[in-house]
């Protein structure tokens, strides 16, 4: 740790380089356990350094992916809670990636905050940590700042980046999907990061009590249910691209059904989504009763308990669901791929 770098007057303004140090002191711990093969370098330089393995690749392509936590931290701040919320920042980058078949390599995180806290730093970073070792990438940098004036001292905003690899001939091609293909559902963790403002309005967040057991989420409270992490698939669908042939794959973040999985179908073939087969999650039922939600807005904002879906040929979709769950994943059919002039047909 850095003794002799102080500043009064920097403090005065209201930033404490010294508690940044102390920040990075206290997460180094936790970003050691995401080192993987390809890690060159400490915590603490002016980059992040990796050394990608290409043995076995003819045609290793680069594929990036950026996002952040969203509103949902604000339930974060209100539980007082904050060493999950860094799982979400992590599932929102690599799970994007791994629709192209990349395997995540690293993870960089960035921090701006009303006030340096350093416990509440390394809280964040533990989660961000935990991230990368559940989709198998290293955190290998990132930035705290300290923006007095500009956020209230107990907020802060979190986002990332990471980088995956792939062969070219491995990417996922939609090219290859054909009308009779099926689709198969990756359940959900719960909300995931997408549609906070929506769900802040419907449970007026602010005033309500986010620790009381609500009994139509099995006595969980709205604050657990509601911060529940969002779900990493980047491991199952590595296990799934080695032995099935996987023609899509469509993360379901905001927009839903309706604009995430046309993302992965090509002209002139739709997906029709079944919907008394999807196992809507309790959490989805409450947000539509209380907010007085459509279902057709519900399934535009939502994942509503598929958090990714996936396009396999029929011939090899329990193949497919029996990979999926030996990996612990409860995988199940929700629908086929027809020839349509519409991307998604939800019947």
């Amino acid at each position: 740790m850095n003794t002799n770098s102080r500043s009064e007057a920097y403090a005065a303004a209201g930033v404490d380089i010294t508690a940044g140090y102390r920040s990075v002191e206290l997460m180094k711990k936790h970003i050691r356990k995401t080192a993987v093969t390809g890690v060159c370098e400490d915590v603490g330089g002016f980059g992040g350094l990796f050394e990608p393995d290409l043995g076995g690749m003819e045609n290793p392509v680069l594929v990036s992916g950026t996002d952040g936590v969203g509103t949902k931290l604000k339930i974060a701040f209100l539980m007082d809670k904050h060493d999950t919320v860094g799982i979400d920042c992590v599932a929102m980058c690599v799970n994007d990636i791994i629709c192209c078949g990349a395997k995540p390599l690293f993870f960089l995180d960035y921090i701006a905050c009303g006030k340096n806290v350093p416990e509440r730093i390394e809280q964040i970073v533990k989660g961000v940590c935990e991230g990368c070792l559940q989709a198998g990438c290293a955190l290998i940098g990132g930035e705290t700042a300290e923006h007095p004036g500009l956020m209230p001292e107990d907020e802060y905003d979190l986002a990332g980046y990471s980088t995956g690899i792939v062969d070219k001939a491995k990417i996922i091609d939609n090219r290859t999907m054909q009308a009779g293909d099926v689709v198969i559902a990756l359940p959900s963790s719960g909300v995931h990061s997408n549609g906070f403002s929506l769900v802040r309005r419907v449970f007026d967040i602010e005033h309500a009590d986010l620790k009381a057991p609500v009994a139509e989420l099995g006595g969980r409270s709205l604050g657990e249910a509601l911060l529940e992490p969002t779900r990493i698939y980047v491991k199952p669908v590595l296990a799934l691209m080695k032995e099935v042939q996987v023609k899509g794959i469509s993360h379901i973040t905001g927009g839903g059904f309706y604009e995430n999985i046309p993302r992965s179908i090509p002209d002139g073939l739709g997906a029709r989504i079944e919907k008394e087969k999807i196992r809507v999650l309790p959490i989805f039922r409450l947000i539509a009763e209380k907010g007085g939600i459509s279902e057709r807005d519900m399934f535009n904002t939502y994942n509503m308990g598929v958090g990714m879906s996936v396009v396999v040929p029929a011939a090899e979709a329990e193949k497919a669901i029996r990979i999926l769950k030996d990996q612990g994943v409860e995988a199940y059919l929700i629908g086929e791929i027809a020839e349509s002039e519409e991307k998604i047909m939800i019947v």
